[in-house]
């Protein structure tokens, strides 16, 4: 059964960093894009960051550019997240997610996989 598990949530102090992982099992997922979204309490779940199979291509939300890095290692089966200078809206429960486009999955479209999500916690 394929699976997503993200970890390395947790609570973090405004303008300190942590590193999601998204690790994939089930089968391989090397071929396709990886993604995060969030979703805050009462809001609707927003698109952070994709990579494509190769790593060449990669989107970031807007809210996130020039703080989160993605990254994947496929002989892991395995996606990354970055997240530097948190502020405290960065605070959510962040998914990791798999597509078979890219360019649709940034509009959260074409979604085939999700994971159960960890908790972004950051204190101001």
């Amino acid at each position: 059964q394929e699976q997503l598990v993200e970890s390395g949530g947790g609570l973090v102090q405004t303008g300190g960093s942590l590193r999601l992982s998204c690790a994939a099992s089930g089968r391989t997922f090397s071929n396709y894009p990886m993604g995060w979204f969030r979703q805050a309490p009462g809001e609707e779940r927003e698109f952070v960051a994709a990579i494509s199979w190769s790593g060449g291509t990669i989107y970031y939300g807007d809210s996130v550019k020039g703080r989160f890095t993605i990254s994947r290692d496929s002989a892991k089966n395995t996606a990354y997240l970055q997240m530097n200078s948190l502020k405290p809206e960065d605070a959510a429960v962040y998914y990791c997610a798999v597509a078979y486009n890219i360019a649709a999955m940034q509009f959260g479209h074409g979604i085939d996989y999700w994971g159960k999500g960890t908790l972004v916690t950051v204190s101001s």
